[in-house]
């Protein structure tokens, strides 16, 4: 008899465009949210946008700045969610305030908005937060945002390298889906055909329009938006981050520790990339595709570029298994041999 089923979450409203930023209001009382809000910040959103987005609402938003990342700041927030009787969050922000509220919507079981002023990865609309913790990063399940409002007006005046921080986390999607279905075969990982194909054609979407990806140009923000939504979206058709998270991600995430806060993590996940495409398909494989389409956007290709000394990438390259229970490319390891042939023939690392 058959007895499989599957929940899936996923945003009610999704507004992309010029000047949307207004209409955050009216997506929130299509969701049918009323009573007081709670709008999470940081100290630039906040500058640019943050009375804007309070001048919609009926009921002024009490306002919390965060400063950073951490467990601490989302216990702050709930403690203040619960204090004020706040009856949804809205976060206006990166990936700091979005993270922060989602998770602080979680703990006080109340609905979620999110508002992002930076294209700088897919957490602005999965069901994952990703927060700092000493010399390591957690991702902690948490449910989607209702709804997401993407001011492109706003987004394309974001920092160039957040943006190419986004599209490099979205073009690594290439080797995560090919580390989920390694991992199906091996490993009996149950696999997504629905949500590893969106996460296969969101990385093509940004491969393929890597040249029309420029700074302050309000059309590659449109473009890197929709590919984080997309990417976002399979993540929760996934119910993990499997779509979007393998090897590259290990790799990124055990730089942080050895060498916290040196590069943005979706530059990271791009080198690291390139590196698993590279053992994954061999010399004809497609790393050199993704190295390309990096270039193109002015992302990292190099440990040079990313600010990483060589030796690190080589130390990152042969531990990063260790990080998680996750079944990738990297097995149960690489020997240092191997390391230094995959990231200097990659071009990663010099000679």
């Amino acid at each position: 008899m058959f007895d499989k089923s599957t929940w899936i979450r996923l945003p009610r409203n999704v507004v992309i465009g010029h000047g949307v930023l207004g209409q955050v209001g009216a997506a929130v009382d299509d969701l049918y949210l009323s009573g007081q809000p709670l709008l999470v910040t940081s100290p630039t959103p906040e500058r640019l946008a943050g009375d804007r987005l309070r001048a919609q609402f009926p009921v002024e938003p009490h306002t919390v700045t965060v400063e950073r990342a951490s467990f601490a700041s989302v216990e702050a927030v709930a403690e203040t969610a619960q204090a004020e009787g706040t009856d949804y969050i809205i976060a206006l922000g990166g990936g700091k305030a979005i993270d922060i509220a989602k998770m602080a919507a979680e703990r006080v079981d109340c609905g979620f908005v999110s508002v992002p002023t930076v294209a700088s990865h897919d957490g602005i609309v999965s069901g994952r937060s990703s927060i700092p913790e000493g010399d390591t990063r957690h991702s902690v399940a948490a449910d989607p945002p209702l709804a997401v409002v993407a001011d492109t007006e706003l987004l394309a005046q974001a920092p160039w390298e957040l943006t190419t921080a986004g599209c490099a986390d979205i073009i690594s999607n290439y080797t995560a889906v090919k580390d989920w279905q390694l991992a199906h075969r091996l490993k009996n990982v149950e696999y997504s055909e629905y949500a590893g194909a969106l996460s296969e054609m969101t990385a093509e979407m940004l491969v393929d329009s890597a040249d029309s990806i420029k700074p302050g140009l309000e059309e590659a923000a449109w473009i890197v938006v929709k590919a984080l939504v997309s990417s976002g979206v399979a993540m929760s058709i996934a119910g993990s981050s499997r779509p979007a998270s393998g090897a590259e991600h290990l790799f990124s995430h055990q730089l942080d520790r050895l060498i916290p806060n040196t590069a943005l993590h979706g530059h990271q996940v791009g080198v690291g990339s390139i590196m698993t495409e590279y053992l994954h398909s061999g010399e004809k494989g497609r790393w050199r595709n993704i190295r390309d389409a990096l270039e193109r956007i002015d992302a990292p290709t190099t440990a040079r570029e990313l600010g990483v000394d060589d030796e690190v990438v080589i130390e990152a390259l042969t531990t990063a298994h260790t990080i998680r229970d996750r079944y990738t490319i990297l097995g149960d390891g690489m020997s240092e041999d191997a390391a230094r042939e995959v990231a200097r023939v990659t071009g990663v690392i010099e000679g």
